[in-house]
Order: structure tokens, then C-alpha cells, then sequence
């Protein structure tokens, strides 16, 4: 298994589990409890491994060192933004429509106003209960307060809190070396359930989706990055996307790909007291790929049903997808129960807001992998770039520095 890249790996898991989906619908459906356990693995170590990641990386900083992490923190705002701007361009540029039939059930958030509030009440929330619910902006809060409370604590035990730290990244790794078994089943699982037609059906949706977040990928990340560097943004770009985000596509989970990032993060020589705050603080905060999927996909119920959308609720759009991206859950679907919000937004019936959560669903096989893999190689992306000395200006002629 060493000798074969993790990668190649992956996309043979891939294939084999769509050839056992179309030959063995059955025998794809038993394999399906292979993707459930892996899943639920990185479900399980993932919320604790935030918790202790962020506690550590705070508890050690010591007091004198120089951190850069607002810089690292208003890019991640601007691309969250940027993205949202980039998906509600693309819905106006190729509308796409929804068959809207199934009732809707559950009781999404109805305002911004509600959103804020559940984001505070989570901040707060009993540690325990927030473990137990992958709530990670709970863990997030507690992190830091653990952190901040621990700076005081002797060497020996910010010593163990860093052990801790360095065994969960070990138990994710473990996990995510099983990712082709676990890709394996959840490829052939899908398939055989809900069928290729599932996603053809759905093939506008998806490419509107998939291009915007391409888009973000490829010409506004890079434009970011040379506007905070002055320096060609593409290697840095490329080695985001290739190290993290074909890791992050397969799990769907930015916070199961934190140990990834951290160790990209260390193989480029950043800032270990920056970043080891940052990756933690980037899986539970910088969603661009969520602001894309809640704008489109609101913008797609908006024209199912008839609602015009002028420039301005557009813009209002995006405000509340980046609002709404930054509660998104560091799991797989995470932003998908924020899409009636966006839809009460616009004027439309929460049954109709959980009726697209329920088509989001469907797919998610493609949009939430496309999402992650956004998600968490920005997290490495931005952090590289904040850190990263500007280029040295140029040099000028003599003859025209007279002039």
C-alpha cells in the first residue's frame, strides 16, 4: 500500500466500485457498509481532533512570538464572499430549474437574525454536547479557551496536550490510508441505489455548481494570491489543489483533512505557530465552496418557482450565503440544511427550501466532494499566501531612475 500513491489508490477503489454497482447491484449495496464505515470513522476523530488541535496549537504559543493570522483570517472572508459573488453569477448567467414535487420536512433557520443566534448558542454550548454533535463552532470556542487558560500550564503538560494532538493526526492518517476501501463503498452503494440517472438528471444543476467553484479555483483564488504577493500564484495553486484537495474530494470532510493540510503547511516551510492555528480555524470557517452551494441552489428554487431577483437581493444573496457558510457543519453536507434560509430569503415557503435540500442531496455525490476539495485546499491556499514575503520590486534602469 506504500508503494501505491494514495491517489491512484482512491480512483481505483473508485472504479471498481462503479464496474460492482453496474455488474452486482446487490453485492454493491452490501459494499456500501464499507463507505459507512469509513465515514463514520472520520466523523467520529474528527470533532476531537479539532478540539485538541486548536487547545495545543494556542496552550504552546509562546508569549513574544510574532503570528500572522488576522491576514490569514481577512482572506478567508474575502474568498468566502467572492465565492458567493462567483455563484450567483453563474445561476444569472445559465438559470437553472428544480423539479420541485416531494413535501418537505424539518424546521430550517428562517432569518439572518436566527443564524447569528444559533451561531452564538453554539459558541457556548456544553463541550460534551458539542463532541457528541460535531458542533464545531462550539469546539472551536472551547479550543480557544482551553488554549488561552493552558498558556499558564508547565512545560510537561502543554507537552502532553501536543502528544495528544500529534496521536489524533496519526488515528485521521490511519483513517484516510483506508479511504480506497472506504471510497470503494460508497461509490458502489450510491450507484446502486439511486442509479446514474439520479445525477443525469440533474446535469445543468451540477455544471453550473462544479464550474462556479472551478472558477473559484482557478481564476479568483490565483488573482487573491498574486494581489497579496505579486508573485505567479499557480505552482502555489496547483500544490494546494493536488496535495489537499483530491484528499478533501474523497472524504468530504475539511475537518478529517486538517492533518493533510498541516503537514502541506510544514512541507512548505510556513509558520508552524500561524498555521497550526489557522488549518483548524479554516475547516470550521472558510467555506467558499458552501457560499456557492447556497446561492445556487437557492437561485435554482427562485426560478423553479417564478421569483424575480433583482441586483440588490442578489447582493443581499451573498452577504447571507457567507453568513450562512461559516455555520456550515466541517462535514460531509454540511451546507445543504442551510439552503432554506437562503430560500426564505427570496420569499419562498420553507417547504420548498427543504425540498432542494432533499435534490441537494441526490447531488451531493459530486457537488459536496467539489465542495470540499474547494474548501480545505483554500484553507493551505490563503494561509500560504498571507505568509509568504511579497516579491521584491523591480529593478530600475539607472538611466530611467534619473528621469
Amino acid at each position: 500500500m506504500h508503494r501505491v500513491p494514495l491517489v491512484l489508490q482512491i480512483f481505483i477503489g473508485m472504479l471498481l466500485g462503479i464496474v460492482l454497482a453496474l455488474a452486482w447491484p446487490a453485492g454493491a449495496r452490501a459494499a456500501a457498509l464499507l463507505g459507512d464505515v469509513f465515514v463514520m470513522a472520520l466523523k467520529s476523530v474528527a470533532p476531537v481532533l479539532v478540539l485538541v488541535l486548536v487547545a495545543a496549537s494556542i496552550a504552546s504559543h509562546k508569549r513574544g512570538q510574532q503570528t500572522r493570522v488576522r491576514p490569514v483570517l481577512a482572506l478567508y472572508v474575502l474568498g468566502t464572499f467572492g465565492a458567493a459573488l462567483i455563484g450567483v453569477a453563474a445561476s444569472f448567467l445559465f438559470p437553472t430549474t428544480l423539479v420541485l414535487t416531494a413535501p418537505g420536512e424539518g424546521v430550517p433557520p428562517q432569518a439572518v437574525g436566527e443564524v447569528l443566534k444559533n451561531l452564538l448558542l453554539s459558541a457556548v454550548t456544553n463541550p460534551v454536547k458539542a463532541l457528541l454533535e460535531a458542533n464545531y463552532i462550539g469546539l472551536l470556542t472551547w479550543g480557544v479557551g482551553l488554549g488561552l487558560a493552558l498558556r499558564r500550564a508547565s512545560d510537561t503538560t502543554q507537552q502532553v496536550l501536543l502528544d495528544g494532538a500529534d496521536a489524533l493526526s496519526g488515528i485521521v492518517q490511519w483513517v484516510i490510508r483506508l479511504a480506497p476501501l472506504g471510497i470503494f463503498g460508497l461509490v458502489a452503494g450510491t450507484l446502486a441505489t439511486a442509479g446514474l440517472s439520479a445525477l443525469l438528471g440533474y446535469a445543468r444543476l451540477l455544471m453550473v455548481l462544479v464550474g462556479a467553484m472551478l472558477v473559484v479555483a482557478l481564476v479568483m483564488n490565483p488573482l487573491i494570491v498574486w494581489l497579496k504577493t505579486r508573485r505567479n500564484p499557480f505552482p502555489l495553486v496547483f500544490t494546494c489543489l493536488r496535495e489537499s484537495g483530491v484528499t478533501a474530494f474523497f472524504t468530504r470532510s475539511s475537518a478529517a483533512n486538517i492533518p493533510v493540510n498541516l503537514a502541506l503547511c510544514q512541507r512548505l516551510g510556513l509558520d508552524e505557530d500561524t498555521y497550526s492555528v489557522t488549518i483548524p480555524l479554516g475547516a470550521t470557517i472558510n467555506m467558499a465552496g458552501a457560499a456557492i452551494t447556497i446561492s445556487v441552489m437557492a437561485l435554482a428554487a427562485a426560478y423553479t418557482q417564478g421569483v424575480r431577483v433583482d441586483f440588490g437581493t442578489a447582493l443581499l444573496l451573498s452577504v447571507v450565503s457567507t453568513l450562512a457558510a461559516c455555520g456550515a457543519s466541517g462535514v460531509a453536507g454540511g451546507s445543504l440544511l442551510l439552503i432554506p434560509l437562503a430560500t426564505g430569503l427570496l420569499g419562498m415557503p420553507t417547504d420548498v427550501g427543504m425540498q432542494v435540500v432533499a435534490i441537494g442531496f441526490v447531488v451531493s455525490v459530486v457537488q459536496d466532494s467539489c465542495e470540499t476539495a474547494l474548501n480545505s485546499s483554500t484553507d493551505v491556499l490563503f494561509t500560504a499566501a498571507a505568509l509568504a514575503p511579497p516579491a521584491p520590486a523591480p529593478l530600475v534602469p539607472p538611466r530611467l531612475a534619473e528621469v
